[in-house]
């Protein structure tokens, strides 16, 4: 086991703060970190693409899980797969896919790891058909305070609390997970451009139950008549192709380069954030970004139906481009990622015009629609409208402004996402989370002594 001492950020690359971080290779190596932790306790870390400060612990002591990284044999008969929690779902899928087999839930980046997936139990963009992430998750492996490790279960307050905890009830080690089936590996997609919010908001429920995967990218730098127009995508999995008996088995991978190279407009679909080529640091400001989102907008079709498309372009279309911080400046970004319930329409107006109006550079925006709440305590998703934008820490007044889109938030009875956050204060997450009393009692009562802490659970008493 390497260890060193490094100063880490989320993705984000907001507050980096400075601890000692440990690379387990086993699962023995992890449980003798928890036991030998010091007095600021232990956090797991994956990949680092939680955008806020989730996986740092400053002062501490990180579990850098990415050594744990086995992948056992899927049962394609039970539609299950038994993984560590350090397995990425990109190389998840590479392993899934040749076999007809696909994760439960594809986010909008490859790049984290499944145990990432449960601690923040992620949406995709099918979440009024499937739920998040952990929802698929029979059984997982979780290492506890007491250094010991517990087989936990759907159904049970260990689990609710682990879903969407954040790592804070303790190290999930490894998870079996339920799959499903495709028969390709494209997807089917369908594109629409809409001229304000009302009219994105109409297309998006009146034709995305059709399809299960449904995304759309918002203009947040339009105002007058087309504030809140965009681009709706939705994706069908493309049935099999149909082939002479001769021509062998069916290809469920594209060949080594397809789908690589410029996508068309408007990109392929994602969970947190539609794919963008990356751009230089001097259109940071609001005119260029107006420029570029009209140019986007403008470039997109206005209805084109049963494009084909490889699966990890439609899912993974931002993995393809090279990270995309230079756009946002030393300061790093700040992912506002919040929901609100059906009914609250409004309030997703108020909070788009508030924003095109102050002239934010914001050029990644991603709407999604919810179904049922999922059962963790402290898990993002709950029936209703998502929206998720990226802006450059630096921007003046950036944490007021978004200080006021948090009330306006609460006050509508939604939330902001806190797998994302980096600037939350923790009376409004007490506001919006209504388990979060729940998840204090549970922790001080298998964790009283606080072993597992983050940078996010003291700046929000979580």
């Amino acid at each position: 086991m390497s260890v060193d001492t490094v100063s880490l950020t989320g993705w984000g690359r907001t507050s980096p703060t400075t601890a000692v971080r440990f690379r387990p290779r086993t699962y023995e190596e992890a449980a003798a970190v928890v036991r030998g932790r010091g007095p600021r306790g232990v956090v797991a870390r994956g990949l680092g693409r939680s955008p806020g400060d989730a996986a740092q612990n400053a002062g501490g002591s990180v579990l850098d899980l990415t050594g744990l990284a086995r992948i056992g044999a899927a049962d394609p008969a039970a539609g299950v797969v038994r993984c560590d929690a350090g397995v990425s779902l990109e190389r998840l899928l590479r392993v899934l896919l040749p076999q007809g087999l696909l994760p439960p839930v594809v986010p909008g980046t490859g790049r984290l790891t499944v145990g990432g997936a449960i601690a923040s139990d992620l949406p995709g963009p099918d979440h009024r058909r499937s739920g998040s992430f952990a929802r698929h998750v029979s059984a997982l492996e979780l290492l506890t305070a007491d250094g010991e490790v517990r087989t936990v279960l759907p159904g049970t307050a260990l689990f609710d609390a682990t879903a969407g905890g954040l790592g804070l009830t303790g190290v999930i080690l490894g998870a079996t997970l339920r799959l499903r089936r495709v028969g390709s590996a494209l997807m089917s997609v369908s594109t629409e451009r809409a001229g304000d919010l009302d009219e994105l908001l109409a297309r998006f429920t009146a034709g995305c139950d059709r399809m299960p995967y449904a995304s759309a990218w918002i203009d947040l730098m339009a105002r007058g008549r087309s504030t809140g127009r965009g681009i709706l995508t939705r994706g069908e999995h493309a049935p099999p192709p149909v082939r002479p008996a001769h021509a062998g088995r069916t290809r469920l991978l594209p060949r080594a380069g397809a789908g690589r190279g410029r996508s068309s407009a408007p990109g392929p679909l994602s969970g947190l954030f539609e794919a963008l080529p990356p751009l230089p640091g001097a259109l940071l400001g609001p005119g260029p970004a107006a420029l570029y989102n009209a140019a986007r907008y403008r470039g997109a079709p206005r209805a084109r139906a049963g494009e084909p498309r490889p699966l990890s372009a439609f899912f993974h279309g931002p993995d393809a481009f090279p990270e995309p911080h230079a756009l946002y400046g030393r300061g790093g970004l700040v992912r506002y990622r919040f929901t609100v319930g059906y009914g609250q329409e409004e309030t997703l107006h108020r909070v788009v015009r508030r924003i095109a109006a102050r002239r934010s550079p914001a050029v990644r925006a991603v709407l999604h629609r919810f179904g049922t709440a999922d059962p963790g305590l402290l898990s993002f998703a709950a029936p209703g409208w998502s929206l998720a934008l990226d802006l450059p820490a630096a921007l003046p007044g950036l944490g007021r402004f978004l200080d006021g889109v948090d009330e306006e938030v609460a006050a509508a009875g939604g939330r902001v996402c806190l797998a994302a956050d980096s600037r939350m204060r923790p009376e409004t997450a007490a506001a919006m989370y209504p388990g979060l009393a729940e998840f204090r009692e549970l922790r001080a009562r298998l964790d009283p002594a606080g072993a597992f802490r983050s940078d996010l659970s003291r700046r929000l008493g979580l």
